[in-house]
């Protein structure tokens, strides 16, 4: 455990102590002959271990902290290699916590970071990693969720507000269509994680930051008018439409960012980390960065968009680390003083922060932010063994690519059928794990 008012102090007056008692050998602690520490920080961000980045990140650290050296491992399978190697004790001793540890796990793998009270002086988006009062990983970059789009594409459509309901959005692509030579909306159905960030919208539509816990009460989560009816039913509607790329099978990650930033493609659902790649693909294709937008989910209430908004990955500490402090200091600078958040595009976890200037589309429209509270105590868990035993899968990439399959025509399957599933599934899931 980490007091935080004393964090700061303690850290470097225990990496003192660690250079007197560890001045003799270099060992499998990571310590060198000259008392130096080397800290292995595991990352999902290869691009950014690849072109320096990290690097670069690690060069300012050392001006604070000469002493620790700070090796970075880019892992592109990030959530199953990682997952895998939690068997073990070699996973590094930074890392951001992978999805699939349930918040009854946090304590297995890694070292408590300080009260929820005490994190939350400085930082927001804790709650997610946090267990019984404890955190566990503080998030490098909050997210918000909406739509990427190409201002000239819409533009050259004639359009010029962003849609209100999902009515709008699916005529604003058929406009497109019919008045451009572009692809409405990429899917991204190949990559599979990518259909994941529709799961992202729930808590949009019923404005409810309580929505994911509502689910623990209900036999129905896809009734109509329900935040997982709605996105669903609008993802299953604009393929069904005809509004996507031919072959959904095909679709290319890394292509769709040229092909967004050249007007191949209009739209894009994807969180707010996507934005500043986008613009950046812009500008490698001779564009601006200025021609990638982002707008929010078609959908309002009482006259307002909402967009959820949560943490990316969160920096953790691996409880078998032998440089329990050193890993703290990281942790702490990287958010304080990397700029990470902000040249990702993303809000600063940092609770005194400014939203950034790519969100600005966003702010001009009038957005308000929805923050899903933590589950209850007792019932921490519960969202996910309900889905994993149900078999639905709500951030697996099956259970949309379930509904652009029917939308498309591979099946006999209507969205109706698919709903009154996932509905029967979960009220025969809820009672196993409720209890009935």
């Amino acid at each position: 455990m980490f007091p935080r008012t004393a964090r700061k102090v303690a850290a470097l007056t225990a990496a003192a102590s660690l250079l007197a008692l560890t001045a003799c050998s270099s060992d499998s602690s990571g310590e060198g002959a000259d008392g130096e520490v080397t800290l292995k920080v595991l990352t999902w961000r290869t691009d950014l271990v690849e072109d320096g980045t990290f690097d670069e990140y690690a060069d300012r650290f050392n001006e604070t902290y000469p002493d620790i050296t700070v090796e970075f491992e880019g892992i592109t399978d990030y959530e199953g290699e990682v997952k895998t190697r939690m068997s073990t004790e070699n996973y590094g001793d930074v890392l951001g916590i992978v999805g699939t540890v349930q918040p009854a796990q946090l304590q297995d793998f890694f070292e408590p970071l300080g009260t929820v009270e005490e994190i939350e002086e400085d930082y927001r988006f804790v709650r997610e990693k946090a267990y019984q009062g404890t955190v566990y990983g503080i998030p490098v970059v909050g997210n918000t969720q909406g739509i990427v789009y190409n201002r000239n594409v819409w533009q050259e459509a004639g359009l010029s507000d962003y849609p209100t309901t999902p009515e709008e959005f699916i005529e604003a692509l058929k406009t497109i269509k019919d008045n451009t030579d572009t692809t409405p909306m990429y899917t991204n159905y190949a990559a599979g994680w990518t259909l994941t960030q529709w799961e992202a919208h729930r808590g949009e539509i019923s404005a409810d930051p309580n929505y994911v816990n509502s689910l623990l009460e209900t036999d129905n989560p896809w009734v109509e008018g329900s935040d997982h009816y709605v996105i669903d039913s609008l993802l299953y509607d604009v393929v069904a439409e005809g509004l996507v790329e031919e072959d959904p099978t095909t679709t290319d990650w890394e292509l769709s960012k040229d092909l967004i930033a050249t007007g191949d493609v209009a739209t894009m659902v994807l969180g707010s980390w996507a934005i500043v790649q986008m613009q950046q693909a812009a500008i490698d294709n001779g564009g601006e960065g200025t021609d990638i937008g982002y707008m929010p989910f078609p959908h309002q209430k009482d006259g307002t968009f909402y967009a959820s908004v949560g943490g990316d990955y969160n920096l953790a500490i691996n409880k078998h680390s032998k440089h329990k402090e050193e890993a703290r200091q990281w942790i702490d600078w990287f958010n304080n003083h990397s700029g990470y958040a902000e040249t990702q595009g993303g809000l600063s976890p940092l609770k005194d922060s400014v939203e950034p200037k790519v969100l600005e589309d966003f702010t001009l429209a009038g957005v308000q932010y929805v923050e899903q509270y933590p589950a209850p105590e007792g019932k921490e868990g519960l969202i996910d063994e309900i889905d994993n035993t149900a078999e639905i899968g709500l951030w697996q990439d099956m259970y949309r690519k379930r509904i652009v399959d029917a939308a498309r025509g591979q099946g006999d399957e209507t969205k109706e059928d698919i709903f009154a599933d996932l509905n029967a599934r979960w009220k025969a899931a809820r009672a196993e794990v409720m209890g009935g």
